[in-house]
């Protein structure tokens, strides 16, 4: 006799419908995609990776607690790719190794949940883009915000012009530790640092420096990010893409913060409209103010505006509707299944990450620099055109 799971009766997914996912990365930011895949009958987790053995066991002994039975561990994402079981992976690695691990995944007929921000620099964006146009995979970028109703709401009511012309927009990012240079530690048993500092340059080791903390460690370091602008930025950036109708697009100049005085860094809109790193009304994530009417949105289902009579208006048949998913992780799941690109696609994660390497760029550099959107590239100043990319630490090589 068969059980109505393996037919695929009763509701449950048959193994042959099941999809096959390995994960990737085993810091924090993993164990929210953990749970939810492991809580799903439609998916199957069947490989775990990671530099650091003493996350991998964790990992494992939570695969075993939930599903009662084990899966092969991996130290090395390349092992993982090349089973011809696998599916589809999620990449949950601090950003500097995001892109290569994505790269080798598609190359290998996998399709990718990565986390934002989707790549280190622009350079590696473009390439990104391109390799999922060559393979043909599914990519969804982790700046689930798209798939939160307030946020979608504030988008709407921004894109159908129902505050007018914007002209400013606040979001609020926060700020890190700066970073500092640390005293060596050694390195634990059953770590490989090397592997885990990968293409970055070489630093000495310090529990700091590695671990995966939302108030700072490799976060605050420039050597594996872009900072706040590529932590909560690759967030309220993306929504504000949205909302502005600029997913294949992007500002046109980025000033620091500091530069001949202004208070907070920005960016700027052909159109005009600015966007300011900083509190917007009552502390909202991001505000949109318009020439006739204010929107504010945060987590948590915070959405308010200016007008009482606008926050429960219903949108006009005639209206534009924008991509519309409650779930971010089943939103690409259900991509797999379909062959359609989801909410995030790598077009969308490649210009918001575009704004949050920019901003940090004239960040480190103290100046504002231009931006041409259409040909992607920094306009008049060599010297800041060379972040666009960075030196990568042999044998680390980019492969594309």
């Amino acid at each position: 006799f068969l059980s109505p799971s393996v037919l695929g009766l009763g509701g449950r997914t048959g193994p042959n419908s099941r999809i096959n996912i390995g994960l990737i990365g085993h810091g924090k930011i993993m164990v929210g995609h953990r749970q939810y895949h492991l809580g799903r009958d439609s998916v199957e987790v069947v490989a775990l990776c990671d530099v650091d053995q003493r996350k991998l066991d964790l990992a494992l002994a939570e695969v075993k607690e939930k599903k009662g039975k084990t899966c092969p561990t991996y130290e090395y994402y390349e092992d993982l790719c090349a089973r011809s079981d696998i599916d589809a992976v999620v990449v949950g690695t601090p950003d500097h190794w995001h892109t290569q691990i994505s790269i080798e995944a598609m190359k290998n007929g996998k399709d990718v949940y990565v986390e934002k921000p989707m790549t280190l620099t622009i350079e590696e964006g473009k390439l990104m883009r391109e390799t999922l146009h060559r393979y043909g995979n599914v990519l969804q970028v982790g700046s689930q915000q798209r798939s939160n109703g307030s946020f979608r709401k504030a988008a709407e009511l921004v894109y159908n012009g129902y505050i007018g012309k914007v002209h400013t927009i606040h979001a609020r990012l926060g700020e890190f530790p700066a970073p500092t240079q640390l005293p060596e530690q050694a390195i634990p048993a059953g770590f490989n640092y090397d592997r885990w500092l990968g293409p970055a340059p070489w630093e000495p080791y310090n529990e700091e420096r590695v671990k995966g903390d939302y108030g700072g460690g490799w976060r605050s370091f420039w050597e594996y990010g872009s900072r706040k602008n590529g932590d909560w930025g690759a967030h309220h950036y993306d929504i504000i893409q949205w909302a502005l109708g600029k997913d294949d697009s992007g500002p046109v100049k980025f000033v620091p913060k500091g530069y001949d005085g202004v208070e907070n860094q920005y960016f700027v809109y052909e159109d005009g409209a600015k966007v300011i790193r900083g509190y917007g009304r009552e502390g909202a994530m991001v505000h949109f103010i318009g020439e006739e009417g204010e929107v504010m949105v945060s987590r948590g289902d915070k959405f308010e505006t200016k007008s009482p009579s606008l926050k429960n208006i219903v949108l006009k048949s005639s209206d534009t509707r924008l991509y519309e998913s409650s779930d971010h992780r089943a939103d690409w799941l259900n991509a797999i299944r379909t062959r359609k690109q989801p909410i995030c696609n790598v077009n969308i994660g490649h210009r918001t990450a575009t704004i949050c390497q920019l901003s940090g760029i004239t960040e480190r550099l103290g100046r504002p620099i231009h931006w041409d959107p259409l040909s992607e590239q920094i306009v008049g100043d060599a010297k800041a055109a060379k972040w666009m990319s960075r030196p990568r630490r042999a044998p680390y090589g980019l492969l594309g």
